[in-house]
């Protein structure tokens, strides 16, 4: 009989924060009514200082009890005073760790705990060290080695939607992880997701084209041993200077290529491996590695909360036998890494992975063991790993010792992982009901078999053989095979397999396969008898399954071949498809043309029947030629055939516009396009008919062949006009006509002007020209040339070629003189005659080639800004025999991503600077000059990197010194705050409210000069601390503004008036309806009287609804008011009723009385107390009691038995038996118990009450 789990003392449940980062551990079942778990108010935010600045880290942290704080690293303590300082600000309930000297070795993880006796509050944040390795005068070459890019966000998932990481991460993984792929994100079936993969798969594979000429053997990420991540790809850069970049979840992560650093990515030859050291929870994420703005690789990181419940253990094994390691995970695990201490291992002829059903046990195999197999293996799983070693003997006598240690191995595994899935179910059992925990533990254990022992140092154990894995339904096709499979716990354990409570054998058509502790039943071919339930028994123990045959539909293949041929058909005929499937009625029968379904219509007709479709198409046009698609689709499956319906009809016309060849006094000639459509069949001829302009008959010329597209009728008159009319014509018809335009014959059409002259070499007695023919040829063909030069500065033009027209496009010029300066232009002539001249070439001289000029020297940057450049550079030297003197130059730019050179300047300049306009802000460009002469262009000379269009760095800094840190908005209206700002380059800036980013409706617009954030219909929620953060890579600036959203408050209630000292008054009323939302909203008190009749404040700040004037004299009327004012305006007056102590006047009348002894002394009292204030900070507070006592009493204030009289925060006055107590500014130190001692020889009285101070409202 199985005994029942004892309740821990400590639990360990793991519960969400608030505060995104921040985890929290609660250590016991159930916390008390009105107390709490640790939790961050604030938690530190990430920092990146550069070497020697100081950094610090600030946390509120809350809960009830309050909670201690502790620091700690990842790597090291922080016990060194020196370099860390642990202290804590009262005032603002700050816990800070501040490094006052940052350095390399100090750029860590750390972490920071909150703690009472319910559970445990932590979360982690980074120290990023810049350390200075160039002099501050090298920065701005720093900065030409930096791109900022910003990588587009993937949109976010949408429910009931495939989440876009997931395309993103298969595009770069290869197809044997795509089954694992999907499970990781709950996708089962992602057949469906190859088509739009795979064309996905091929616009990425033609943008990575572009910039990397060969990428595979893509690895995904992946925890190694010795504490790091790793993830790597080939690739064959085009560019090799192409910039590489890393992001996480969108964002750039800077790397280095030394491996010093926390990221780091290293080249060996052409494979690229990124590694992340010692990874942390927060490492989780996507990550992406782009080439320029190419995404080149997508990997998922995950890092799940889970340990080892059982570690593997050390293996020895035989020579050519298995070998396992198994291990015990705390919560179920789809997979986890197997690796040696050099790479991983996947499943394959060599390694075989396993996972139990219930995820818990996960096993290595290792086939035919060798000698080479000795090492260490490791089993990881998020941040928890474990690992033993591998001893391959080859001794035969220890084969029966080791197996039956395998054997008992594995059995306790299977037991630990069965006891941790029960305390996982335990723990869920417990969180959902409490009560009765124990009951519900004891029906769990006893369901599967198990005993625990409960006193100390004892191990648990589990009565009897175990299902390690179960049964599980399964699902076959008739004629396919079927296996059920189960594994026990112990290996020399028998069973029985039934079929419907009938006991199986291997005579009963199946296979009955026991390989140790698997046991499975095959089916080798599946009927549709064999659907049952199927049950394996052994010791008492039973699993179920149920084998299911579903059959898609089928479809007779002498049928489905003949429905595949191609249906052939004339216009205006109809055309028939039928299709027989198998005799079980499909569910849904769709007919598609061109994957558009078909619907019944007027000519188109679907007959259906339980084992045949139809489709008929009647009258069908050529537009109807297409695919015709039919799908037969039941619960099980969809059976698909695809025929094809060709309609022939006659062509289309042929197409135009029909253009001119030549057009002659003798002959037009003339060509056109084939029609866009054949009609199904090839085009045979084309009929030309011809009409003079001006006639109505139109005569037949000529049937060319269907592969000619031009025509020559030699057969016109000069000056007469003709229009042509062409047809296509195939074996089902003559297609409409295409008509010309009017075409005049025998009309001078002289050709166009020709391309200026190119010299192609020259020397001092001979000029080589080039040219290009013209466009116009004027319906003619080009017969040849007329070349004619002229010296520079004359107006006279001679021809060249005095002996005829030159036939080709170049030619040699030889008369010449030695140093002559010389232009040349040239003429087409075709049949009409010359045409006009081309524009003059370059004046080209007469000699000897020049040596091109050499490389300028000194070429520097002078100044730039965001869209230009400036250059200065020193002019060659020139070399008698290598080079000549430069006569001008040309400066050249290339963006970086771009592998073409651009000229600024077409023509070359002789000054030696330059200033390069047009440039795109922030922009990086490749920058080169070129010297030029006579003899052509000389090498470039260029800078060592490339420069960015930028001014030259500063550190953000805000330019207005009168921005206001305090803005009150009436609710409704608009809030524009226009903050602006120096830096450079451009910086990231960024607006956050209380600490966090703004929320939506807030717009922020951010230019070179000024941010601004726009709330377009403010809301008393949008009160709080606005932050603008300016940063770039030289430094960091914030400007902090505090807006107070409110409006005009509402006046406060009824006035009432209660007198219990003479001479005075005490004034209360109900609070203004404002007051629960506006902390700052406070009173005030006026008075009128009927002896000076004006309106007097004798009240302000009262943070409090009662206020005793004193100062009361009989016979005169008072009037008060009162009103709510806070930082808007201040409401209506609310009026009290009209109070009077009246005189009354007797007449004079003396009376002597006789004279007594009276005794007036008596000791202090207090008339009326002190009462209870809760002031908000950095208000004013008025505490005030009303004594008597004869002689007057000494009166002394105290705060926790701590004199106030000396504090210069306080203000004591004492009227005629009324003291008050004035806090003039309330801190939060300032709450306590207040005290009023009275005090004569008589006696002393005392009165003290608690003062609570209110915190601001964030």
């Amino acid at each position: 009989m199985s005994s029942p789990i004892k309740e821990p003392r400590k639990v360990a449940i793991t519960k969400k924060s608030k505060v995104q980062g921040v985890t929290i551990t609660q250590v016991v079942l159930r916390v008390p009514l009105g107390k709490s778990t640790p939790d961050f108010h604030r938690k530190p935010m990430a920092m990146t200082v550069n070497e020697g600045r100081r950094a610090f880290f600030k946390a509120i942290a809350i809960g009830e009890p309050t909670p201690s704080v502790t620091w700690k690293r990842n790597k090291g303590d922080i016990n060194d005073a020196e370099k860390y300082n642990i202290k804590y600000n009262e005032r603002n309930k700050e816990h800070i760790l501040e490094i006052p000297k940052a350095t390399a070795d100090l750029a860590d993880t750390y972490q920071c705990y909150a703690t009472n006796e319910y559970g445990t509050a932590m979360c982690s944040v980074p120290l990023s060290v810049i350390q200075d390795e160039q002099a501050p005068q090298d920065f701005r070459a720093m900065l030409k080695k930096t791109v900022v890019i910003k990588k587009k966000q993937l949109p976010p998932q949408k429910e009931g939607e495939l989440d876009p990481k997931l395309l993103e991460i298969l595009l770069s993984a290869p197809k044997k992880d795509y089954q694992r792929i999907c499970l990781d994100f709950g996708v089962t079936d992602f057949r469906w997701l190859l088509k739009k993969l795979n064309q996905m798969k091929k616009e990425r594979e033609d943008e990575q084209g572009k910039v990397v000429e060969n990428l595979r053997n893509v690895k995904q990420i992946e925890i190694k041993p010795h504490r790091r991540a790793e993830f790597s790809l080939d690739m064959t850069l085009r560019d090799p200077n192409s910039k590489i970049y890393l992001y996480k979840d969108g964002s750039q992560v800077p790397y280095s290529s030394n491996g010093k650093s926390r990221y780091s990515m290293q080249k060996r030859g052409n494979t690229y491996c990124f590694t992340i050291k010692d990874p942390q929870p927060e490492d989780a994420g996507l990550y992406q590695v782009d080439v320029g703005e190419i995404n080149v690789l997508t990997s998922d990181f995950r890092m799940p909360a889970v340990e080892f419940a059982s570690k593997i253990n050390n293996v020895k094994a035989l020579e050519r036998k298995e070998a396992s390691f198994q291990c015990v995970l705390s919560k179920p695990l789809n997979r986890i890494t197997w690796s040696t201490s050099d790479s991983s291992l996947e499943h394959g002829d060599k390694y075989d992975i396993s996972v139990s059903e219930d995820k818990l046990i996960h096993t290595l195999t290792i086939k035919n063991c060798d000698v080479a197999d000795n090492g260490t293996y490791y089993a990881i799983a998020g941040t928890a790993s474990c690992n033993a070693s591998l001893a391959v003997e080859a001794d035969p006598k220890a084969h029966k010792g080791l197996q039956q240690k395998k054997s008992e191995e594995q059995d306790d595994l299977a037991k630990m992982a069965l006891v941790q899935k029960l305390q996982v179910e335990t723990e869920d059992t417990k969180e959902k009901d409490s009560s009765g925990k124990t009951d519900t533990i004891k029906d769990v254990g006893s369901d599967y078999g198990c005993a625990w022992k409960t006193d100390g140092g004892h191990d648990q154990g589990v009565q009897g053989v175990q299902f390690v894995s179960g049964l599980s339904d399964i699902t076959a096709t008739t004629g396919g095979r079927a296996e059920l499979c189960c594994k026990l716990s112990a290996e020399n354990t028998e069973g029985r397999w039934y079929k419907n409570e009938k006991l199986l054998t291997n005579e009963d058509g199946v296979r009955i396969i026991k390989d140790g502790a698997y046991h499975k039943l095959i089916i080798d071919c599946c009927k549709k008898g064999d659907v049952a339930v199927y049950r394996f028994e052994s010791d008492g123990r039973k699993s179920e399954a149920t084998l299911n045959i579903q059959d898609p539909p089928k479809v007779d293949a002498r049928a489905l071949e003949k429905f595949t041929k191609p249906v052939i058909i004339k216009a205006g005929e109809t055309a028939e498809w039928k299709l027989q499937f198998s005799d079980e009625e499909p569910r849904k029968i769709q007919w598609t043309k061109d994957d558009d379904e078909i619907l019944p219509g007027l000519n188109l007709k679907i007959e259906k029947t339980a084992t045949e479709s139809k489709l008929r198409l009647a009258k069908c046009q050529r537009k109807d030629s297409g695919d015709i698609k039919i799908k037969v689709k039941n619960k099980f499956g969809t059976t698909e055939a695809i025929s094809k319906l060709i309609v022939i009809d006659k062509p289309t016309p042929p197409q135009g516009p029909v253009d001119i060849v030549e057009s002659t006094v003798t002959s037009v000639e003339f060509k056109w396009k084939p029609p866009k459509d054949n009609g199904g069949c090839p085009v045979t001829s084309y009929i030309i008919e011809r009409q003079q302009v001006g006639r109505h008959k139109w005569s037949s010329l000529w049937e060319t062949s269907g592969s000619t597209t031009i025509y020559k009728d030699s057969n016109v008159e000069p000056g007469r006009r003709y229009c042509y009319r062409i047809r296509a014509k195939n074996s089902e018809g003559v297609s409409d006509y295409l008509q010309t335009e009017a075409i005049a014959a025998g009309v001078l059409r002289y050709p166009g002007a020709p391309s200026a002259p190119k010299a192609v070499s020259v020397c001092k007695e001979c000029i080589s020209l080039t040219w290009s023919a013209p466009c116009n040829t004027g319906g003619s063909k080009i017969v040849g040339y007329n070349l004619e030069k002229r010296k520079k500065g004359t107006n006279y033009w001679s021809l060249v070629n005095q002996g005829g027209p030159i036939k080709h496009s170049n030619y040699e010029v030889k008369d010449l003189f030695e140093g002559a300066a010389y232009e040349f232009r040239v003429s087409a002539i075709n049949l009409s005659g010359p045409g006009d001249p081309s524009n003059p070439c370059d004046t080209i001289i007469a000699r000897d080639p020049k040596q091109t000029p050499g490389k300028v020297t000194d070429l520097r940057v002078t100044s730039s800004d965001y869209t230009t450049l400036s250059l200065a550079w020193t002019k060659p030297k020139e070399v008698k025999g290598s080079q000549d003197e430069a006569q001008g130059y040309y400066v050249e730019i290339r963006p970086i991503e771009s592998p073409d050179w651009r000229r600024c300047n077409a023509i070359p300049i002789t000054p030696t600077t330059y200033t390069v306009r047009g440039l795109k802000a922030m922009g990086a460009y490749w920058v080169r000059v070129v010297a030029t002469n006579y003899g052509g262009d000389g090498e470039p000379q260029g800078f060592g990197n490339h420069i960015i269009a930028m001014p030259p760095p500063v550190q953000p800094t805000f330019k207005d010194h009168n921005l206001k840190s305090f803005v009150v908005v009436r609710s409704g209206n608009a809030v524009r705050l226009n903050i602006p700002f120096v830096a450079s380059p451009f910086p990231e800036v960024k607006w956050l409210k209380d600490g966090t980013l703004v929320p939506k409706h807030v717009t922020v617009t951010n230019s070179d000069k000024a941010s601004q954030m726009l709330i377009p219909t403010s809301k008393h929620s949008d009160s709080g601390v606005y932050t603008v953060l300016v940063k770039n890579v030289v430094g960091q600036a914030s400007f902090n503004v505090e807006i107070r959203v409110t409006d005009d408050p509402k006046p406060p209630g009824p006035v009432e008036l209660d007198q219990n000292v003479p001479g005075t008054v005490t004034l209360s009323w109900a609070p203004s309806p404002d007051e629960t939302k506006d902390d700052r909203l406070h009173y005030v008190v006026s008075k009128w009287d009927t002896f000076k009749q004006t309106w007097k404040t004798v009240a302000e700040n009262l943070f409090n609804n009662k206020f005793t004037v004193v100062d009361i004299v009989p016979g005169r009327e008072y009037h008060f008011r009162v009103f709510a004012k806070n930082d808007m305006g201040i409401s209506a007056p609310s009026v009290s009723p009209v109070f009077e102590i009246k005189k009354e006047r007797e007449r004079f009348k003396v009376t002597v009385p006789p004279r007594k002894s009276v005794d007036l002394l008596s000791a202090p009292s207090f008339i009326t107390p002190l009462r209870y204030h809760i002031p908000p900070e950095g208000y004013e507070c008025q505490m005030s009691c009303a004594v008597k006592g004869d002689p007057a009493p000494n009166v002394a204030w105290y705060r926790d038995n701590v004199d106030l009289s000396v504090d210069s925060n306080y203000y004591i006055t004492n009227v005629r038996g009324v003291c008050s107590l004035f806090i003039l500014r309330v801190r939060p130190n300032d709450g306590g118990v207040y005290k009023v001692h009275v005090e004569n020889h008589l006696g002393s009285a005392e009165c003290s009450k608690l003062l609570s101070v209110r915190e601001k409202t964030t």
